[in-house]
């Protein structure tokens, strides 16, 4: 039994979107109470409408002229909007997800109007699009800063990362500038731009706009990146040489090493396990079958897999996901790394691995269970990674300087 239910999918949201990114226990708990086990509709309902409820606060307290209250307010309101729609992933996009995702938006836009100093709403040039973006100045002072910059795995927006990345960074003298790339947030929900693996070519322009800011040290940028976004981080770093650090959480190789220990544990011979990705539907007939009976699992792959990738069977999933790799990549990074490996999460395994193929200087720290911070991204204590991280983000960029960085690329 969970905190809140015996549902896997829901409990995990609760905790880790609800409380785990600020949301208030009793408020979560009341939202949790009006729902039951695997009704998706009931969690719309009364997500959504609980965020309704925190939006109207905020408008009043805005209008009282009560900043803080009224900031704090939409940023619940983000939150829970959030949550809303997390159990509707899926292709082809619900109304209500559009409906719920627009409305974070506009909550969120009034929250970075009521930050001090104001966030400010990027378009980053992007191909034949645009990454939608925040810039948030840690201080009003003139001098150069170092820059956190943010990005996203499979399920979160720009607007979550506020509350687990900029929050943190920003408490702490950094700048930090968050964007959704493809797959994510705006791009996907709105334009149908799934992801691609390339993510050194996505954070490129990012640093790009970074560089022209004056507000930003040139020497003091670091990519940080959460669940998938440890992995597209690190892809990053390997091909993006402007980066005075990277932040891994968690620390993964590659889409296919979970794969592959999911069908090893539904009991997939060892045989056709070796050949992935050349696997035909066929053969995966029976654990796609096994998938769709469990309802956490479907989401995870069909739901949001499928969705976030632009497929529509397994085993067309498992051929694109042998592109995220970090195979023949990890002695091309060369910004000092840290690597985080929490003890009860999965993807964590092959942080090992990814230490042990990197040639620049890294660190390896762990989470554990009895610290509260073994699950994924830590989601259940923030506060010690956010304090492990720091303190190492701090250290590493007080080294000395690096060679002056090219503002071209």
């Amino acid at each position: 039994m969970g905190l809140f239910f015996t549902d896997s999918l829901f409990e995990d949201f609760a905790v880790s979107l609800g409380l785990g990114l600020g949301g208030q226990l009793g408020e979560v708990a009341a939202v949790c109470a009006q729902i039951g086990e695997g009704d998706d509709d009931a969690w719309y309902t009364a997500w959504s409408a609980a965020a309704d409820r925190l939006a109207e606060e905020a408008d009043d307290a805005a209008r009282g002229g009560h900043r803080v209250s009224a900031r704090e307010t939409y940023l619940r309101a983000s939150l829970y909007y959030a949550a809303s729609y997390h159990p509707l992933f899926g292709a082809p996009v619900d109304p209500r997800l559009l409906t719920a995702f627009r409305k974070q938006s506009e909550v969120f836009a009034k929250a970075a109007a009521a930050a001090d100093p104001p966030g400010e709403p990027l378009e980053i040039p992007f191909e034949d699009t645009a990454l939608p973006a925040y810039f948030f100045r840690a201080g009003t002072g003139a001098e150069p800063r170092p820059l956190l910059i943010a990005t996203n795995g499979y399920d979160a927006t720009l607007f979550e990362m506020y509350l687990g990345q900029a929050l943190p960074a920003l408490r702490r003298g950094y700048h930090c500038l968050l964007f959704d790339g493809p797959g994510q947030g705006r791009l996907l929900y709105e334009d149908g731009v799934v992801m691609r693996p390339d993510w050194e070519n996505v954070v490129g322009p990012v640093v790009d706009l970074a560089l022209r800011r004056p507000e930003v040290d040139p020497q003091r940028m670091v990519l940080t990146g959460w669940s998938l976004g440890g992995h597209l981080a690190l892809r990053a770093a390997a091909g993006e040489h402007r980066l005075a650090a990277c932040v891994a959480d968690p620390a993964l190789f590659g889409i296919l090493e979970g794969a592959r220990a999911r069908l090893r544990a539904a009991g997939l011979p060892e045989a056709v396990i070796t050949r992935l990705p050349d696997v035909d539907e066929g053969t995966l007939a029976a654990l796609t079958a096994g998938m769709q009976r469990n309802r956490a699992q479907r989401w995870v792959t069909e739901q949001r897999g499928f969705w976030v990738h632009g497929v529509q069977s397994y085993a067309d999933y498992l051929r694109v996901a042998a592109d995220f790799t970090l195979a023949g990549r990890l002695d091309r990074i060369a910004c000092p790394t840290l690597l985080c490996a929490a003890e009860d999460d999965p993807l964590s395994s092959t942080a090992t691995a990814v230490d042990d193929g990197m040639t620049a200087p890294r660190t390896l720290v762990t989470f554990s269970r009895a610290e509260g911070a073994g699950d994924h991204c830590e989601m259940r204590n923030r506060a010690l990674c956010d304090l492990r991280v720091f303190d190492w983000l701090d250290q590493t960029l007080s080294a000395p300087a690096r060679q002056p960085v090219d503002a071209g690329r």
